[in-house]
């Protein structure tokens, strides 16, 4: 690991002192938020937020056809939605590889939601403190590129060709002498972990794909795992209650470990907890070690005080929306100072320019992503009831819009019900449609279950995303061209992708 960050000898709160506005402000989750309109706060943000870094079709023929080559052979694996739950085949390719995953320091994401948010915030901090960074998060937004990502930025796609050629055979090798073939994540995953080595990085940040116990990922051994919030998701396969899927998510923690963990329901803490204890991890929870303080709405994003593991760090620009973000920063920033020994081995802060401008420069593509004006269209990928809930919350705090116009397609093994549920107080009518997966529920089944949420005046059927986005800006520019209508766009990362792309982003 590189040597310490430089702290900050500056103006800081004593750590010791009182945490119990942060306890009581985390368990409410509902502060009084002011707008700030004019000021010097908002002064950084007058250039907007930065620009997501979604990479396009590369422009070279050639490599765009070696791309699309190399794309269609991981589509003959099994997809991300077929498992045989076990670590078994990634363990025996990690091990005719030279265990690569073992090259570098990591910090393991586990959670429901908020995962790949907290992944990209908490890379972002490290790069700030000038370490090489490498970066494997899912699903994508547009390309499969974007989930290897190097120094910050997505792999080039000469570089993804490179490494997939690389490792190919000994990926058909492994294939060779196990019941089942290495899946499409599992192969992806062998990728990251040999593009890391190859860098080489000085620290991984790495994201489940789903659980942890059996996750592919899960054959690292991170000084630092990380809890976001666990909510119902994937119950076929993780269980039924925040309780047994936690049992599944806390596999990721490993023994002398420090688990960052971010608030839970009851039954879920109750499981990691006590998985800490067993395995000897050290505890950091969100509302206790560290937390959000306070927060203002701002021109392009939030201000934030955040309490970390060393001391209180204010004035941070988050340019990302919603109470839900706020919380992933915080979670972020205990997860780095966890890294760097923060509240352990030392007791200072790290220091408060570089965290600032780290926060300052974070980008989170398809979560509350404006992609027009005019009417205002917002991107966002939640796609189950807890994740909606946040960002029916946010976007009222965020955008203010008159009128809302919901453009929903979703994925037919989700809660559809219980995500509609959560937008019908925000939508003023929905256009539900479907996007080109094969896991994309119907459109005239969706309408079904959204007219028994919404009711049938409120609900326009339009199958084709294209037609469904015309519509809904249709629809948003009713009121007039300064009325404030909007359109957000969600259910799905599949359908956010799509759309975004249709928008000209990518």
């Amino acid at each position: 690991m590189s040597e310490f960050p430089p702290h900050d000898s500056g103006d800081q709160s004593d750590p010791g002192e009182s945490f119990d506005e942060i306890i009581a402000a985390e368990t409410e989750r509902d502060p009084d938020l002011a707008v700030i309109e004019a000021g010097s706060r908002t002064l950084r943000t007058q250039d907007g937020p930065p620009e997501p870094d979604v990479p396009a079709r590369p422009e070279d023929p050639e490599t765009d056809k070696a791309l699309r080559e190399v794309e269609a052979e991981l589509a003959t694996r099994w997809g991300e939605t077929k498992l045989e739950p076990s670590v078994t085949r990634i363990t025996a390719l990690m091990d005719v590889l030279g265990e690569p995953q073992r090259a570098y320091p990591s910090i393991h994401i586990t959670g429901t939601n908020g995962k790949t948010s907290t992944a990209r915030m908490i890379e972002a901090l490290l790069g700030a403190f000038e370490l090489r960074t490498g970066r494997y998060t899912s699903p994508h937004v547009q390309s499969v590129t974007e989930r290897i990502s190097l120094d910050g930025a997505p792999i080039a796609a000469e570089r993804f060709i490179e490494t997939y050629q690389d490792i190919k055979p000994y990926v058909e090798m492994v294939d060779a002498q196990q019941d089942y073939r290495l899946s499409f994540f599992e192969v992806l995953t062998g990728m990251a972990y040999a593009a890391f080595a190859d860098a080489p990085v000085d620290v991984a940040v790495v994201e489940v794909g789903m659980g942890g116990s059996w996750d592919a990922t899960n054959v690292i051994d991170s000084d630092v795992a990380v809890v976001t919030p666990i909510d119902l998701d994937h119950t076929d396969r993780l269980g039924g209650t925040p309780g047994e899927i936690a049992g599944e998510k806390a596999g990721i923690i490993k023994s002398g470990a420090t688990v960052i963990m971010a608030q839970q329901p009851v039954d879920a803490a109750q499981v990691l907890l006590k998985k800490s204890v067993d395995v000897d991890a050290t505890v950091a929870r969100e509302g206790l070690e560290f937390g959000v303080v306070s927060r203002q709405v701002a021109v392009g994003g939030q201000l934030l005080t955040l309490r970390g593991l060393g001391g209180e760090y204010p004035e941070v620009f988050l340019p990302l929306h919603g109470a839900h973000q706020a919380h992933n920063a915080a979670v972020a920033l205990a997860a780095v100072e966890a890294f760097f020994g923060v509240g352990a081995q030392r007791p200072e802060p790290l220091n408060i320019d570089t965290v600032r401008k780290a926060f300052a420069a974070v980008a989170s593509p398809g979560r509350l992503e404006v992609v027009r004006r005019s009417p205002t269209v917002v991107l966002d990928a939640a796609h189950n009831p807890a994740g909606a809930r946040a960002v029916a919350e946010a976007v009222g705090e965020a955008f203010q819009f008159s009128r809302l116009i919901g453009v929903v397609g979703a994925s037919g093994d989700k809660d559809v019900r219980g995500l509609l549920e959560a937008f019908e107080p925000v939508f003023a009518e929905v256009v539900v449609t479907q996007n080109s997966s094969h896991r994309a529920m119907d459109a005239d089944e969706l309408a079904g279950v959204a007219v028994e949420v919404f009711g049938e005046d409120r609900v326009q059927v339009e199958p084709r995303l294209p037609d469904a986005l015309e519509a809904a800006i249709t629809l948003a520019e009713e009121e007039g061209e300064f009325a404030g209508g909007g359109v957000l766009v969600t259910g799905s990362v599949i359908t956010v992708g799509e759309a975004r792309l249709l928008l000209g982003r990518g």
